[in-house]
């Protein structure tokens, strides 16, 4: 499998500082505080929450179907977007992508190629990263977290762009590249270009 190992995480644009103290740490989120001192002298306490980086993966089959995943999880209401999750301590965001392109769809890809990279949130410390997974191919049983319920859905590149922005399409940064490849035929055909080139 060919893999790309270019990406670089990207810097929050207002980043966690090294004297800040954690005052809480939950099982997604962490809490972080620090004393910032303001322009007239005076200090008031900031502070920002802080969890794993994730990844998304779109998986594009041979047949060129691209593939999203309507999904079920408690407490949530049910959505479309991409396979993915959060990374587990010491792994890359590519193994991350890897990995849940296994456990939630059975596939492996013959290329995977990267997408994008961003901080979506400047009040949350924490990378997204996108990949597509090219020539992807069915080798084993999904093996689903107890909290999920996945359907794939295999759908043309207009029947992607068509899915991603509806309401219920849960990805923010896939939902952003594809409204701009919708206002652009520039931004569209490299879309489709990232897709099956």
């Amino acid at each position: 499998m060919s893999e790309l190992h270019s990406y670089k995480r990207p810097t929050s644009k207002q980043p966690i500082p090294d004297h800040a103290k954690l005052v809480f740490k939950g099982t997604v989120y962490s809490v972080y505080q620090w004393d910032q001192e303001m322009y007239d002298g005076s200090t008031k306490v900031f502070e920002k929450v802080a969890r794993a980086d994730s990844a998304t993966v779109i998986p594009v089959l041979p047949n060129g179907k691209i593939v999203l995943a309507r999904q079920e999880q408690p407490g949530i209401v049910p959505f479309v977007g991409s396979l993915g999750g959060r990374l587990d301590p010491g792994e890359t965001p590519l193994q991350c992508a890897s990995r849940e392109l296994m456990e939630e769809a059975g596939m492996q890809a013959g290329e995977i190629r990267e997408w994008y990279a961003v901080q979506p949130n400047g009040m949350i410390e924490w990378s997204d990263f996108g990949f597509i997974a090219l020539n992807a191919k069915v080798v084993a049983s999904p093996t689903l977290d107890s909290g999920e319920r996945i359907e794939l859905l295999e759908l043309s590149f207009e029947e992607f762009l068509e899915a991603a922005v509806l309401d219920n399409f849960r990805d923010k940064e896939v939902k952003l590249r594809v409204f701009a490849a919708l206002q652009n035929p520039q931004k569209k055909e490299e879309l489709k270009k990232l897709f099956f080139s």
